[in-house]
């Protein structure tokens, strides 16, 4: 680990290289974008909360608590990790209380969804290795995943970053709670998230002009990236972006492969 600070001059190309990331490069969400992101996401909330009190009263629930069965959206992946750009999709989890299940999610609730204005492009993909809905919400593409808990109740207080959580829980919503619970870990994990964004936002956009983004396609996906940028930046935690986007190539040019780029020691 190095601790050598940045220079002026650092900054100062650091700065230049934003500049060229917002105006020619267009890597950055507009003010209004991440509004109606913002939006976007608070709705999907209404419409999931909609659907598990509907179902609450369906199954027989106490009329009392009706108000109390919700569930809550997270977001996850780029958007979360505050990388995102005016092209990005937003990954989001949905997480629900144990008396709502997965069938629900795909037919209720996907039936709720075809009922929405806003919503278009609605594919459901229940057989998926992670199930998933995906659609376009007032123009934002989403991926929701789903993860039933084994509570009677989801609300503030529900931590889903506690391994605890995972018992007992079955194998498709304990994948599908790894997203948020990873991204959140590699934020924890950085020391500090702004070098890590910009850098990050970089080589993502080298990625992909050069065509090597994609899991599907059998390269690096966006988690594999961002752990490795978080890698460098725990590495060199006093490094200006600049800097560490040479070390990023460096490093990584110089690993000896297949051995695991690891954030903190597996438990």
């Amino acid at each position: 680990m190095s601790s050598a600070h940045p220079s002026e001059s650092d900054y100062e190309i650091t700065r230049d290289l934003e500049t060229v990331m917002h105006s020619a490069l267009n890597l950055y969400e507009s003010t209004e974008g991440n509004q109606n992101r913002t939006y976007v996401l608070g709705r999907l909330q209404k419409l999931v909360d909609q659907w598990i009190q509907e179902r609450s009263k369906d199954k027989g629930m106490p009329e009392e608590n009706i108000g109390k069965y919700v569930g809550k959206i997270y977001s996850f992946g780029s958007y979360r990790l505050g990388v995102h750009a005016s092209n990005s999709d937003i990954d989001t989890l949905c997480v629900v209380p144990r008396h709502i299940d997965r069938e629900s999610f795909f037919k209720e609730f996907v039936e709720l969804l075809k009922t929405t204005p806003e919503v278009e492009e609605l594919v459901p993909v229940p057989a998926a290795y992670v199930p998933v809905i995906k659609m376009i919400f007032k123009g934002v593409d989403i991926d929701l995943t789903f993860a039933r808990l084994a509570c009677q109740y989801i609300d503030d207080a529900t931590d889903i970053t506690d391994d605890m959580i995972l018992k007992n829980l079955d194998d498709e919503s304990i994948r599908s709670l790894n997203g948020r619970r990873v991204t959140d870990l590699i934020l924890e994990l950085v020391p500090n998230q702004d070098t890590f964004r910009v850098t990050l936002r970089c080589i993502k956009c080298w990625a992909k002009r050069r065509g090597i983004y994609s899991n599907a396609m059998g390269y690096f996906g966006g988690v594999a990236w961002a752990i490795m940028v978080a890698r460098v930046c725990q590495l060199f935690p006093h490094f200006a972006p600049n800097k560490l986007l040479e070390k990023f190539f460096k490093v990584l040019c110089m690993w000896e492969w297949p051995k695991a780029v690891l954030l903190t020691d597996i438990k």
